[in-house]
């Protein structure tokens, strides 16, 4: 716990993984209860997690008896991940839901569907975001020879930042919308704005690279009153496509 501590305080974005084995060899009730505390103080970001079976050719297999009967593998492992999916989506609600994450967008998710289209991609913590695909015209959006949205690039937000005084809604309004497309393989700036245990949903700002994200200053981008909240409000009042 105490490395834990250490690698969080030192890197404060950072997500931790690992990997749940429930009802091997010779595990309590105690041992399990454990891992469940564990987890509780842990509160990972991923995880991994299955119910003991014995494999040929391992050393447990040579030197160890599979005496944990599998209802109660299965009744641990239950436990095990239900205390996972609790503390992922309450840790996401509170450290990813309204900030901006670089996105490396994968392409179209899943659950995409004609007229409700979704990318899907991972931040740098591994997380998944879904996200629409919003486009600037209909005929934009009836092409489907390829799969490309639109969003603001990232000059145009670095213009927006220069702005931000009294006049600044003012003038974003005023301004030419610089419309560049986003697909997969492109980087996106991605509003989070809802957890669903370990994925996550957003709305991209602008298209952007690693170097230009990491030169922006986020701290002025977080929060109500700022530019993330104003290009939202400016999107859903048709003014712009931020998909």
């Amino acid at each position: 716990l105490q490395l834990i501590d250490d690698v969080r305080s030192t890197i404060p974005d950072v997500a931790i993984s690992s990997d749940f084995i429930s009802g091997f060899c010779g595990e309590t009730e105690e041992e399990h209860q454990d891992t469940l505390s564990l987890m509780e103080q842990v509160t990972y970001d991923q995880a991994y997690m299955f119910a003991y079976s014995m494999r040929g050719r391992t050393h447990a297999y040579r030197t160890m008896t599979d005496d944990v009967p599998e209802e109660v593998k299965m009744r641990r492992l239950n436990e095990v991940i239900n205390v996972f999916r609790t503390n992922v989506q309450h840790r996401n609600e509170s450290m990813e839901v309204g900030k901006i994450r670089l996105v490396l967008v994968e392409g179209e998710s899943k659950k995409s569907r004609p007229g409700k289209r979704t990318f899907s991609g991972r931040t740098d913590q591994n997380k998944r975001v879904v996200f629409p695909i919003e486009y600037g015209t209909e005929n934009d959006r009836n092409d489907e020879e390829g799969l490309l949205g639109q969003c603001w690039s990232e000059e145009e937000i670095r213009l927006m930042l220069r702005t931000l005084d009294g006049e600044g809604t003012a003038m974003l309004r005023d301004m030419p919308k610089i419309k560049v497309p986003l697909g997969p393989g492109d980087y996106a700036a991605v509003l989070v704005t809802e957890a669903r245990g370990h994925t996550l949903q957003g709305r991209a700002l602008w298209r952007s690279t690693l170097r230009g994200f990491d030169g922006l200053d986020l701290n002025t981008l977080h929060g109500d009153g700022t530019v993330a909240s104003m290009l939202v409000a400016l999107g859903e009042e048709g003014k712009i496509a931020v998909g």
